[in-house]
């Protein structure tokens, strides 16, 4: 169920249809919906009481076992509808940390994850200590964390703080890989986008990499990264992130910043968009309010819509048209046709060609490796061999200027 209030991002019908989605990615059958209008959320049982009491017949004529709403709600608003409801009541966080616990495949994701369940949950352990010996199966009870809950609150704070450390070990070794990509010198692209808009996809056919593909929110959590060859013979890097999603629980946002801290260095962020949805304005701005929280609202991007090719018929060339009008940078391509992907590719050429500085020296003899990299991360415009070593004339990216410098100086 959820709220229709003046003023949000996504109208209550859009948000209740993702939310239903969410459910059945979750292992749920969505039996019902229903929406109360309000301009704030009751207090006590966030819809009202009258409205509990209407949603707690219609849960017992159709015989469902939880009750989903579309917002967070307090330990006061969950434990009186449950009450009212007669059932377990849970919030769209629970539903997205139960997803995640679903897909956590790494020592790292399933860290992150039983974090950010610890962290919703212990504020909702206060006097509900009947409702946890409920708990039993079903959505938002599923994950690494869930043993913990009938704990006493003292070993669920130590537990926190052994995960917290253990986390700030894994950003650290997080760092270590990052500073050796820098010396690396590759340009890095990150896509990121709303959940399930085909940024997996889109990575495997880009980077050639095997990235699981699933149409499901949050079917990737782990980062991953994988070398790419553009036309130019140009090699970068591809890094597929965790998506956004509207309403994203703060506590996953705060688990996964090792994760999302992947972006920080990347030279240009790849929104990837999927351009068929009805409300893509909407996730849009959910991605940038989202890229803006963790100090990414300045950094360069590409938008990029995808599913290009769902856009067919006349109602599908209005749709192009509109959008284009109001994107006019954006590039269009369908990951699955192959539409724009040529496009796609001069243009990440172009955005890592622009941190070039063009260079004229004469290396050693011995630098015939050299030459070769530099034909990998920028562009060999001339090459001489000459009696006294190698002359060159190419547009490198920084790193590689200053190891080039270096060469031509001692040789």
């Amino acid at each position: 169920m959820g709220l229709d209030r003046p003023g949000e991002r996504f109208t209550a019908e859009d948000s209740l249809k993702e939310l239903a989605a969410l459910v059945e990615a979750a292992g749920g059958v969505v039996v019902g919906r229903t929406l109360q209008q309000r301009r704030t959320p009751d207090p006590n049982t966030w819809v009202g009481s009258g409205k509990a009491e209407e949603v707690a017949a219609e849960r017992t004529r159709c015989g469902a076992d939880l009750v989903v709403c579309d917002e967070e709600l307090s330990p006061k608003q969950q434990q009186n509808l449950e009450k009212v409801c007669a059932v377990r009541v849970i919030d769209r966080s629970a539903v997205i940390l139960d997803i995640f616990a679903r897909h956590a495949r790494s020592k790292e994701g399933r860290l992150q994850v039983e974090l950010a369940q610890l962290e919703y949950r212990y504020p909702r352990l206060a006097g509900s200590r009947a409702g946890l010996s409920r708990l039993g199966g079903g959505i938002g009870t599923r994950g690494p964390g869930e043993s913990k809950l009938e704990s006493e609150k003292q070993v669920i704070r130590r537990r926190l703080q052994e995960l917290r450390a253990r986390l700030a070990d894994v950003a650290a070794q997080r760092e270590r890989g990052r500073r050796a990509r820098e010396q690396d010198g590759l340009f890095l692209a990150a896509l990121v986008g709303y959940t399930n808009a085909g940024k997996s996809t889109l990575m495997n056919v880009l980077a050639a990499a095997d990235v699981l593909v699933a149409d499901q929110p949050f079917a990737t959590l782990d980062p991953t990264t994988r070398r790419a060859t553009l036309p130019s013979g140009t090699v970068v890097l591809f890094s597929d992130t965790v998506g956004f999603i509207h309403k994203l629980p703060p506590a996953l946002v705060a688990a996964f910043r090792a994760t999302l801290e992947e972006l920080d260095d990347a030279d240009l962020l790849v929104h990837v968009a999927d351009v068929a949805q009805p409300n893509l304005h909407e996730r849009i701005g959910v991605v940038d309010e989202t890229l803006a929280s963790l100090g990414l609202g300045e950094r360069e991007r590409l938008l990029v819509l995808n599913k290009s090719d769902a856009l067919v018929g006349p109602e599908g060339v209005a749709v192009r048209e509109a959008v284009e009008g109001a994107f006019p940078e954006a590039v269009f391509v369908s990951a699955r046709s192959g539409e724009g992907l040529e496009t796609l590719r001069s243009r990440l050429q172009a955005a890592a060609a622009s941190r070039w500085t063009r260079v004229a020296v004469t290396l050693p003899h011995r630098a015939g490796a050299l030459v070769q990299r530099i034909r990998e991360r920028g562009a060999l415009r001339s090459v001489t061999y000459v009696e006294r070593g190698i002359e060159i004339e190419a547009e490198v990216p920084p790193a590689l200027l200053a190891e080039l410098r270096t060469a031509a100086r001692e040789g």
